[in-house]
């Protein structure tokens, strides 16, 4: 079997990156292959639990200046590839190539594969995340996309791609979950980092709308990041801070699926939308801006979920009052759908994929 190596920034953090990575990094490892993980930093307190087998080191002890140890960072992961006889190295996120691209220079045996977690209009505000797609569509055996949306992207504003691009979907985490959909809960619930890409600021001004509708349900906010206060502000100055729930980041996001009538997705833009799966994994209908990109692969609008026009907070106020008013037939046929559709994301048949590329 190979041997693979997962180049990714901290495997400490606790977002769905991470997550996916150590799902695919775990499953691969069950299947044979023998796996490394290489953070830029970190990583040695995994958030997710690693599967003993994997090898878990990182370039730096703690968190430095990557612009200022640039060619530093390439000389230790081409030293960490040789070394260690990688075979093949997957790097997560497309911005770490512009350190792989140099450091496999000449070592045309490797197969380098890009893995992208956003979406190609995404860069976050760093420009060197389209050189490092740009060096990933020409120097790369292959890339990775999340959804045939974004492989669209791909193809379509990049010429002459050298590198073979695949669309492999996240396994979803929960297989076979205790579940417990129902209206009677009351409650929308949203999970995910409290930052603008996730939109908890238009979620906000619609639940002012909502919640005079529907007075008697809440909305619960599972998350933690850099506009928390902000958040909480605009609740209180709409009024509406006795119905709006503020969770802290928790490992136990079970619970809160599992007393949860709906799930709703306000953000501005993804990369596949981790919550979508989980989501569906606990049968609940799915409120969702239709964003770059994810819930257009995910959810097709009143068969599994609602799709929602793009940051149109009017839009997302008269769907989320419709899936708090369907009929009890109405929500379990589109719980049940979510349930059986759940099982195309089980871990197993995503590792085919990804063993296919291998």
């Amino acid at each position: 079997m190979k041997n693979i190596c997962f180049l990714i920034g901290n495997l400490n953090h606790s977002g769905g990156t991470e997550r996916v990575t150590t799902l695919i990094a775990n499953g691969l490892s069950q299947y044979g292959f023998k796996v490394s993980i290489l953070n830029l930093f970190g990583g040695d307190v995994p958030f997710f639990k690693l599967d003993q087998g994997i090898q878990n080191q990182a370039l730096f002890n703690k968190k430095i200046s990557m612009r200022k140890n640039y060619f530093s960072a390439i000389w230790k992961i081409r030293k960490y590839i040789i070394k260690n006889k990688i075979d093949t190295l997957i790097v997560v996120d497309s911005i770490s190539c512009i350190f792989s691209v140099p450091a496999l220079f000449g070592l045309k045996k490797i197969q380098h594969i890009c893995w992208e977690h956003f979406n190609y209009n995404v860069d976050l505000g760093i420009p060197l995340r389209r050189r490092g797609r740009l060096w990933a569509a020409k120097y790369c055996s292959d890339i990775i996309t999340l959804t045939e949306r974004d492989a669209r992207l791909w193809k379509n504003n990049i010429s002459n791609i050298k590198a073979t691009i695949t669309t492999i979907y996240n396994p979803t985490p929960y297989e076979n979950p205790e579940i417990n959909p129902s209206l009677k809960h009351k409650t929308v619930l949203a999970v995910g980092r409290l930052t603008y890409q996730k939109g908890f600021d238009l979620l906000l001004q619609s639940w002012a709308h909502v919640s005079k509708l529907k007075s008697d349900w809440v909305l619960k906010i599972v998350g933690g990041g850099e506009d928390e206060e902000k958040l909480k502000a605009q609740a209180n100055e709409l009024g509406i801070a006795e119905k709006v729930v503020f969770i802290p980041p928790t490992k136990n996001v079970i619970e809160h699926f599992q007393t949860a009538s709906i799930f709703c997705l306000s953000s501005r833009f993804e990369g596949f939308g981790m919550v979508l799966l989980e989501a569906k994994a606990f049968g609940l209908p799915v409120v969702s801006f239709d964003c770059d990109c994810g819930p257009s692969d995910l959810i097709r609008h009143d068969i599994n979920g609602f799709l929602v026009k793009p940051d149109n907070i009017l839009d997302l106020v008269e769907n989320i009052h419709i899936a708090c008013n369907l009929t009890e037939s109405e929500y379990l046929k589109i719980s049940n759908q979510n349930q059986v559709e759940n099982r195309l994301f089980f871990t197993h048949n995503i590792i085919e994929k990804w063993v296919s590329i291998l």
